[in-house]
Order: structure tokens, then sequence, then C-alpha cells
């Protein structure tokens, strides 16, 4: 019944697809009293954080992607070249971004996914710790989510 009432779109073009996000976004938003009293604050709005390392050739030797939003730094990916890794280059990169989210943006904890063949190690050693494990996302694999209470100085 429902598909004859509806018709059903999985692709749709940029301005559709960002109309979608900002409705459900809006939505949810409305569902929560939490969500509703940071609307329109500092702490509500997301904002990216990038943070990048160039060798003394000037090619790109590693960087960080992520974002803040509310209290949280959101670790979404984290890259060293494989001739710089070994030598600090992705702690150092992952420190400064706590810093900034810490210092710069008020941020008290920070979160990130990783996968088993990747790194959950590092990030343990870098004071994360697991709080969800998947197994089989994908089959044979299992991602990890890890969190880390940011230290104030």
């Amino acid at each position: 019944m429902v598909r004859r009432m509806f018709r059903i779109e999985t692709e749709v073009d940029r301005a559709r697809r960002d109309l979608l996000r900002s409705r459900l976004r809006d939505t949810n938003t409305a569902a929560s009293p939490v969500l509703r009293a940071l609307r329109g604050t500092p702490a509500g709005r997301e904002a990216p954080l990038h943070v990048w390392a160039l060798d003394a050739t000037g090619d790109l030797a590693g960087g960080l992607v992520g974002h803040t939003w509310t209290t949280w730094l959101h670790v979404t990916y984290l890259w060293v070249d494989q001739r710089h890794r070994g030598t600090g280059l992705g702690s150092f990169l992952l420190a400064e971004a706590e810093r900034i989210a810490r210092v710069e943006r008020g941020c008290a904890a920070a979160r990130l996914e990783t996968w088993d063949f990747q790194a959950p190690g590092f990030y343990r050693k870098q004071g994360y710790e697991v709080v969800c494990a998947i197994p089989d996302y994908p089959p044979g694999i299992t991602e990890f989510t890890l969190t880390k209470r940011l230290a104030t100085n």
C-alpha cells in the first residue's frame, strides 16, 4: 500500500539531499529538549576541524579530518603517509586536534571509530578506551568505537 501512496527515491540531487538532511536534523532536534536548548548556540553548531602536516618538500605527510559538536571532538580520519609512520606524526596530529577542540572550542571529550586491522592499539596508547565493538562490520572485521576525556590544563 505504501508504495502506491508515495514515490520513493534513493538518489537525489545536492539541493534535495541538503533539504532532507536539514529537515531530519530539525525534526530530531525538535523532539529533544536538550538539543532544542543547544539550537542556535555556539555549542549547537558543528564545526569542521582539520589538521595536516607537510613534509620538507611540501608533500602531504599526514592529516586529521574531524569536527566538533557540543562538547565533543569527533575524529573521522587520521592518516600518515607510509614514509612518515613511526615518527610520532600521528600522535602529534591527534594531540593537536584534541588541543584545539579542548582549548579553542571547549570540548571535554573525543570519539572515533577504527577497524581491528587499522589502529585500535595506537588509539589506546593515546588514552582512548573502547566503548563499543561491532563484530563482522564488515564481515570478518570488527569495528571499534573509542572515546577519551580531554584533560583540562
